[in-house]
């Protein structure tokens, strides 16, 4: 049993399930401040955050976090109870395992054993761990970085411990994520009875064309760093459930994952034009989940890259794909982020797993990393 099975098993056995923390921050705090971490625990709405700094100098290096999970959906189908954290062969279980419990673990030992090394290290080594990742997202990071700025500290470099991993620990590093644009489109039409259409204005029909052609339209090329923008419907609504109803309003709801070769008002307006040229008449509430964001080549990235090849022997994949995280409201600052966390296959899913040993494996690539920063 090693230290960091062992204290991902004490964070899993706490029912955090979004926004709520449990005790897992005062665990964070408590393992921390053996290697002489000074915690700041920052509330804002409903949300628990915590902010722990090691040093007061540059460059600052931060592990984030969150320790708030998704629900756990039927307990009575899981092999082992969600919130047991029980091991078996050579698999840890629980809500959390993967997303994110299990790579906390892993920086608190990483960290415990570098300080223990290396006490007079370079600059600052800091933690920001939210309880509203899995949730809204509007009381945890965002907030926390706004509080930093307050505070006249400015993060260099970021490592979110998401799970980036595919078919093993480290085989794939995030070092950008694409941006998130949300839209609800409304198409008015006009409500009648099947039988007298003359009458009625079917806001399906009317919007057939237009979403026919965003669903095909090439919105750009994406470029090296990034694959191209996507559009998708995620969700129709329309009439009262009655067979014999025109329904008098269509709502859409669609999603855009967009390169840095697309922007949020260029994408707006290429929407607004297709619905107007088709004559609808509309309305569409917009919301911006994140701004598309890279960290190339530098110092962070090439620490990653060093660390997983001396500690695992083989190169990283460097990727932008899959979906947000809270690295959307680090990179902003100017900090570089890359996400570094272990397999992501079973991530929200019905017995969420990580393998014990890779567990250990991400721990020693995060000490590595800050040998090759911070030493």
């Amino acid at each position: 049993m090693s230290d960091t099975l062992t204290f991902a098993q004490r964070l899993i056995q706490q029912p955090s399930v979004t926004p709520v923390d449990a005790k897992c921050q005062p665990m964070i705090s408590a393992e921390l401040s053996r290697s002489g971490f000074t915690p700041e625990s920052l509330r804002f709405g409903e949300v628990d955050n915590l902010w722990l700094r090691r040093g007061t100098g540059h460059p600052l290096f931060v592990f984030a976090g969150h320790t708030d999970v998704v629900p756990t959906g039927p307990t009575s189908k899981w092999t082992h109870p969600p919130f047991e954290a029980g091991v078996h062969e050579g698999m840890l279980y629980g809500r959390g395992a993967a997303d994110m419990k299990g790579s906390i673990a892993a920086m608190v030992t990483a960290c415990n054993r570098f300080v223990a090394k290396h006490p007079n290290h370079k600059g600052s080594i800091a933690f920001l761990i939210t309880s509203d990742e899995e949730g809204p997202s509007v009381d945890g990071t965002i907030k926390v970085v706004e509080w930093l700025k307050t505070q006249g500290q400015k993060i260099d470099w970021c490592l979110v411990g998401e799970p980036s991993s595919t078919q093993r620990v480290g085989d794939v590093v995030k070092n950008g994520r694409r941006g998130s644009l949300n839209g609800i489109l409304r198409v008015k039409g006009k409500q009648g009875h099947v039988a007298y259409p003359h009458l009625a204005r079917n806001p399906v029909h009317l919007a057939a064309a237009a979403l026919t052609e965003l669903v095909a339209r090439e919105w750009d090329r994406g470029n090296e760093f990034f694959p191209p923008t996507t559009f998708q419907i995620s969700n129709l609504h329309a009439g009262t459930g009655a067979n014999n109803v025109i329904p008098g309003e269509l709502e859409v709801v669609f999603n855009f994952r967009f390169s840095t070769e697309s922007t949020e008002a260029g994408l707006r307006e290429q929407v607004e034009a297709i619905l107007q040229r088709h004559k609808l008449e509309f309305e569409i509430d917009w919301s911006l989940s994140g701004q598309p964001f890279l960290t190339p080549a530098g110092e962070l990235v090439d620490g990653v890259r060093a660390a997983i090849k001396d500690v695992c022997g083989y190169d990283t994949e460097l990727s932008t794909a899959g979906g947000t995280s809270d690295g959307r409201f680090i990179a902003p600052t100017g900090a570089q982020v890359v996400e570094l966390g272990p397999c992501n296959a079973t991530i929200h899913q019905i017995d969420e797993r990580v393998s014990v040993a890779d567990l250990d494996t991400l721990s020693q690539i995060y000490e590595r990393l800050l040998v090759e920063l911070l030493r």
